[in-house]
């Protein structure tokens, strides 16, 4: 007798396509070659990207006076220029990581409960309304929490420092705290992301195969099992894609963190602290006044975020990788 297990891998798995032979047809030869041609041209852009970036860096880098990877210091436009990524690199770490560990568990349930739960009526209004948050331009994000959200979060900030002071992200008691931080920038951030995780989660769990879940279903599982045996393995792949996504928006957001996070030097583990700057804000608020030289080193900088974001989507390759029959 045939395992649920069993028939829900083979229900899941996807074989690769082949390559047309020479006796198929020419439409699917065309089709074929025009598929192979966009492949190869997205790969061409990015390598030009990544060249691009590159050469415009290098002279900046050489009259670089400082350690580019270690040093807290961005004082591009001085002679001589000394900067260095190290302050915006745990900036962007921070708020992204605070970002998608505050959105993901909210985005799934927001789509578990409207694949699974929700009559389809109010599915359907309280899907448009969670898609309706990505089409809230970056800037309206910004105003919102530089205007209503931040003086809103210096009494949370003081309350997180009062009674989890202990823990060291939340500082001690006698810690400085403030709403323009990085955990500030963050909860904006999971805000700005949460619409994107979600959707991606519903689609992925709308193809759940239905004898996938009539099995689970007919073997006496409960709702909350079904979606534990049934739907949560075969939409594994596409949550871990739906979080890449929202992590790769998070990590280059721009205006909305430039203006709820106020600049300040040093590196700290207190995320309540005033001030913390990310790659995107920093090259938002230096732009305009750099000179050669500081436009080269915003464009490193730019440089190094390509190549972290880059990491990351190859590091969720390799997760999805290792469930292959999901994917």
């Amino acid at each position: 007798m045939t395992s649920f297990d069993e028939v829900n891998t083979a229900a899941t798995t996807v074989r690769a396509p082949r390559k047309p032979t020479s006796t198929g047809r020419n439409g699917d030869r065309l089709f074929y070659g025009a598929s192979l041609g966009s492949g190869v041209f997205v790969l061409v852009i990015m390598a030009a990207i990544a060249v691009f970036l590159v050469w415009k860096a290098i002279p900046a880098l050489q009259a670089n006076e400082a350690n580019f990877l270690t040093s807290e210091e961005w004082d591009a436009n001085s002679i001589p220029a000394r900067f260095g990524i190290l302050q915006m690199a745990w900036g962007t770490v921070a708020a992204s990581t605070i970002a998608l560990l505050l959105a993901t568990p909210i985005a799934i349930g927001i789509a578990l409960f409207t694949t699974f739960y929700a009559p389809k009526r109010l599915a359907d209004g309280l899907g448009y309304v969670i898609d309706l948050l990505a089409a809230v331009p970056s800037i309206v994000y910004g105003l919102w929490g530089l205007i209503f959200f931040v003086p809103k979060m210096n009494t949370f900030s003081v309350w997180l420092n009062a009674h989890l002071g202990w823990f060291p992200i939340f500082g001690g008691p006698e810690a400085e705290v403030s709403g323009r931080s990085l955990f500030t920038a963050g909860v904006v951030l999971a805000i700005m992301i949460l619409p994107i995780i979600s959707s991606i989660s519903r689609e992925v769990f709308q193809q759940v195969p239905r004898p996938n879940i009539e099995a689970a279903l007919a073997l006496g599982a409960t709702r909350w099992e079904m979606i534990r045996m049934a739907v949560l393995p075969f939409g594994r792949s596409g949550m871990i894609s739906a979080m890449m996504l929202g992590l790769g928006r998070a990590m280059g957001e721009t205006i909305a963190v430039a203006m709820v996070l106020a600049s300040a030097p040093g590196i700290t583990l207190h995320l309540l602290k005033t001030g913390g700057s990310t790659f995107a804000s920093n090259i938002a608020l230096k732009f305009g006044e750099a000179g050669d030289i500081g436009r080269g080193a915003l464009i490193a900088s730019g440089l190094v975020l390509f190549f972290i974001t880059m990491i990351v989507n190859m590091a969720a390759r390799a997760i999805v990788a290792r469930r292959k029959e999901f994917v």
